[in-house]
C-alpha cells in the first residue's frame, strides 16, 4: 500500500509517496521560487526565428521563453495563415490551407503579438521555459485539452468495454472543440464522477480566456494548485493507505479539499502529531540522500551507477556481489530484471528525461534479451505516468530510451555545482598542481629577474615540492642564479600561490 506523507515548513513543503516503505516519488516546493511548469502567461512575442521555427515569448521570467512551431496548435495555425492567405472563412473552416505553403512561424506570429502560452518545461540551464498553445487542464478523471479535439486513453486502462464506455461519455460531455486525455483513475467511476470534474475544468478554462482579454502583458494568468493539493488530486486512489500531514491547518485544508474531489478517501487525510519529524519517522530522509548518490546498490548485492550529462543520461548495471546460481545465463537475467526495476524508481525518483542509455550486462541468448525488454517496458508503462519509448536490447546489452522531461531533475533541485570542481566530479591531484605551479614560476623567470624570490603555496603543495620535488627548486635556483625561498599559507587553495620579489 502507498502512503503521502507532506512535510510543511514556513520556507518549503516536500510530499513524498511511498510504496511498503520504500520511496517512489518526492516532491519540493519553495515559498520563494515557484514552479512556473502548467502555468498560464499572457506573453509577447518579442523575436521570431523563422530559420529554426522558432520564437521567443516574453512571460515576465529572467530568459524568454521559447515556442516552437511544433508547440503551437493547428487551430491557431491555419486562423493567422488562413488570414495572412487571404482564405475565404469557408476554406478556413476546412482546416486545409493550400499544400504549396508549408507552415512558417513567421507567418502565425510577429513580434510585439499578445500571446496566452502555457510553460510545458521549466526552465533548464541556460535554456528560458518551453512554451506551448496546446494547453492542458489536469484534474482528477481527465486532462482537458480545450484547444485539441482528440480523446486518448490511459494505457493502464486494459479493459475495450471500460475504455469504449469512457470514450462515448467523454464524447457527449465535451465542448466542441475541446478534447481530452482519460486519466487511470476514471476506470469504473461513474459519470457523475467524471461530469463533475469535466465540467469543473472547463469552468476554469473560461475563467482563463476571461482573465487573458483583461491582462497586461507578461502577466500570470493561472497557475496550479500547490503541491500538496497536486500529489493529492493525482495520487489518492483506493491504493493509497494514508495521507499524513504534520500540519494541523494544512492536513484541515487538504481534509476538505479531498472531501471536495473524493469524498469516499478524505477519511484517508490524517495528521500526524508525534514529536520525531515526519521524514525521519518513516525513512525518508535517508532514502532522499541515497538518491543523491551515484551509486545504487540492488538487493541482490548487484549496483546501477547512474551519471547525467546535458545531452543524455548513462546507467550502467554491474553484478557485484551476486553470484545466484550456477547458471551465468540465468543470474545475469535476474540480475538486469531487478536492475531495471529499481533504473524505473530511479528515473522518477530523480525525475531524469531526454536520452537515457542503459548498460545491461551482456546475455547471450536472445530469448533473455527479449524478456528483458519486455519487463523494463511492461514496468515503465505500471509505473511510471510519464511517456517513454523504449528500443529493443542490443546484443551488447545496451538499451537506448527517451523520457518525457519535466522540470528540474532532483539534483537540479538540491544541489549547487561545486565551487572547487566546477561541475566536472573531481579536482586536479596536489602533484598536477604543484608541476603546474613551477612551470608557471619558470616562466616569471623569463620575465624578470632577481637574487631573492619567495614561493608561497598551499600546506599540501609546500609538502609535495619539500619533500618530493625540493631538487627542481634547486635546479631553477642554479639556472636562473638566485635564493628560491618556499613558504606555505594555510589560505591559499591547492591551485593558487604567490611570489614576492626581492634584490
Amino acid at each position: 500500500m502507498k502512503k503521502i506523507l507532506i512535510n510543511d515548513n514556513p520556507w518549503e513543503c516536500r510530499v513524498a509517496v511511498t510504496r511498503n516503505g520504500t520511496l517512489q516519488n518526492i516532491f519540493f516546493e519553495s515559498r520563494v521560487s515557484k514552479v512556473l511548469e502548467r502555468s498560464f502567461f499572457k506573453g509577447q512575442v518579442i523575436k521570431v526565428l523563422p530559420g529554426i521555427q522558432t520564437a521567443f515569448v516574453d512571460i515576465g521570467q529572467a530568459k524568454a521563453g521559447f515556442l516552437h512551431i511544433s508547440e503551437i496548435d493547428r487551430e491557431m495555425a491555419i486562423e493567422k495563415m488562413g488570414a495572412l492567405l487571404g482564405l475565404e472563412d469557408d476554406e478556413a473552416d476546412k482546416k486545409k490551407p493550400p499544400r504549396q505553403y508549408k507552415p512558417n512561424i513567421s507567418k502565425i506570429l510577429n513580434e510585439g503579438d499578445p500571446i496566452l502560452v502555457q510553460v510545458s518545461k521549466e526552465p533548464v540551464y541556460e535554456k528560458g521555459a518551453k512554451l506551448t498553445t496546446c494547453f492542458t487542464l489536469p484534474g482528477r478523471f481527465i486532462v482537458l485539452m480545450p484547444n485539441i479535439p482528440r480523446i486518448g486513453i490511459s494505457k493502464r486502462i486494459e479493459s475495450r468495454e471500460e475504455r469504449l464506455k469512457l470514450r462515448t461519455l467523454l464524447g457527449q460531455l465535451l465542448p466542441k472543440g475541446m478534447g481530452a486525455i482519460i486519466r487511470t483513475s476514471a476506470e469504473n467511476r461513474s459519470p457523475k464522477e467524471i461530469t463533475k470534474d469535466v465540467a469543473f475544468l472547463v469552468h476554469t478554462w473560461n475563467a482563463i480566456q476571461t482573465r487573458y482579454k483583461k491582462a497586461g502583458f507578461k502577466e500570470l494568468i493561472y497557475q496550479d494548485l500547490d503541491l500538496s493539493f497536486q500529489v493529492v488530486r493525482d495520487h489518492l486512489d483506493n491504493d493509497v493507505e494514508a495521507v499524513i500531514v504534520d500540519d494541523k491547518d494544512l492536513q484541515r485544508r487538504l481534509y476538505k479539499f479531498a472531501r471536495g474531489i473524493a469524498p469516499e478517501q478524505s477519511m484517508k487525510v490524517k495528521l500526524y502529531e508525534e514529536k520525531q519529524g515526519i521524514f525521519d519517522r518513516f525513512d525518508v530522509e535517508h532514502q532522499i540522500e541515497e538518491v543523491l548518490q551515484k551509486k545504487v546498490f540492488l538487493k541482490s548485492g548487484g549496483s546501477i551507477i547512474i551519471e547525467t550529462t546535458e545531452a543524455m543520461t548513462v546507467v550502467d548495471v554491474n553484478t557485484g556481489r551476486y553470484t545466484g546460481s550456477s547458471n551465468l545465463e540465468e543470474t545475469v537475467l535476474k540480475n538486469n530484471l531487478e536492475a531495471a526495476e529499481e533504473i524505473v524508481r530511479q528515473l522518477k525518483l530523480r525525475n531524469i528525461g531526454g536520452l537515457i542509455v542503459i548498460d545491461f550486462i551482456d546475455m547471450a541468448t536472445a530469448s533473455n534479451r527479449q524478456k528483458l525488454f519486455r519487463f523494463l517496458e511492461k514496468t515503465l508503462r505500471e509505473q511510471d505516468k510519464y511517456q517513454s519509448v523504449v528500443l529493443k536490447v542490443s546484443e551488447f546489452g545496451i538499451v537506448q530510451m527517451t523520457r518525457k522531461r519535466s522540470g528540474k531533475t532532483l539534483i537540479q533541485q538540491l544541489t549547487d555545482t561545486c565551487e572547487v570542481c566546477t561541475g566536472l566530479g573531481f579536482i586536479k591531484s596536489v602533484q598536477t598542481e604543484s608541476f603546474t605551479i613551477l612551470r608557471k614560476l619558470k616562466q616569471d623567470f623569463l620575465k624578470r629577474k632577481s637574487e631573492r624570490v619567495t614561493l608561497s603555496v598551499n600546506p599540501l603543495v609546500f609538502e609535495f615540492i619539500s619533500s618530493i620535488e625540493y631538487n627542481s627548486i634547486m635546479e631553477l635556483e642554479k639556472l636562473y642564479k638566485c635564493s628560491i625561498t618556499l613558504k606555505y599559507n594555510d589560505e591559499l587553495s591547492v591551485d593558487d600561490y604567490t611570489i614576492s620579489w626581492g634584490k
